[in-house]
């Protein structure tokens, strides 16, 4: 697979950064980009990263959104294919077994959005934009847009950006939820580095449990959630990592997780 819209790397802490590399477009994403990525997702998880970040290339944008030169002229079968392609990363993206951060720095609109609203978490800097903008494009939101913004950030804010296309600056995004903090720009690269650092110190198996625990909340009903929640709480002790953190704690020292 070619990666030469994306860059891929993983540290030695375990965190893997997926950065979308087309800034002189905005980071818009391509069929080959979104290929890309979801290659990338691939990799980053048989190499049992602890912590994954999405990020865009350059000053100016995070994502802009999907290439509209490539969607213009579709046909319905042709942009159902496009949004299943969509669909599949953000779903990798939701999915995957470690927390994942979107680092939201400049402009986020449309598919740009709906990656961020895939990820665990979401950062901004003080100067990012954000936007559901499809319906000034004739469309409305394709890669889970319409399902995971409302249940973010409720049904009433989700329903007039979307039928608005608003766009709207990081401390809205916060207030209403969009977005979990947001950080000074000249800060902003520190603050994804230390918050990744923080969640890759943390133990990977409890977090995984973590994940797919607080993922079954938004599926089905509140039994099976539940049921799914005691089943990996139990399932964490006798492992290594439940052990170690609480000998650390009774002893009063740091634990060394796995």
């Amino acid at each position: 697979m070619s990666r030469d819209t994306i860059s891929f790397d993983v540290d030695d802490r375990g965190v893997a950064t997926i950065t979308v590399d087309r800034p002189e477009q905005l980071n818009a994403l391509t069929v080959e980009t979104l290929e890309a990525i979801e290659d990338a997702l691939d990799e980053a998880a048989d190499r049992d990263a602890r912590v994954l970040v999405i990020a865009g290339a350059g000053d100016d944008a995070f994502v802009a959104g999907a290439d509209i030169s490539h969607m213009v002229d579709l046909s319905t079968p042709e942009a159902q294919a496009y949004a299943e392609l969509g669909h599949r990363v953000a779903d990798a993206i939701e999915s995957f077994p470690a927390p994942t951060i979107a680092a939201v720095d400049g402009y986020a609109f449309g598919g740009g959005c709906e990656l961020a609203l895939a990820c665990d978490m979401r950062v901004a800097a003080e100067s990012a934009v954000l936007g559901q903008t499809e319906i000034d494009l004739g469309i409305i939101p394709g890669w889970g847009g319409t399902q995971r913004l409302p249940a973010l950030v409720g049904d009433e804010v989700a329903r007039r950006l979307i039928f608005l296309g608003e766009r709207i600056g990081a401390d809205e995004a916060a207030e209403v939820g969009f977005v979990g903090e947001v950080v000074a720009d000249d800060e902003f690269d520190d603050r994804i580095d230390e918050l990744a650092g923080e969640l890759a110190a943390k133990p990977a198996t409890a977090l995984r449990a973590a994940k797919e625990a607080l993922n079954a909340a938004g599926e089905g009903s509140a039994a099976t959630g539940l049921a799914l929640e005691r089943r990996a709480w139990a399932g964490l002790f006798g492992t290594h990592d439940q052990r170690e953190g609480m000998k650390a704690f009774l002893e009063k020292r740091e634990p060394e997780f796995e």
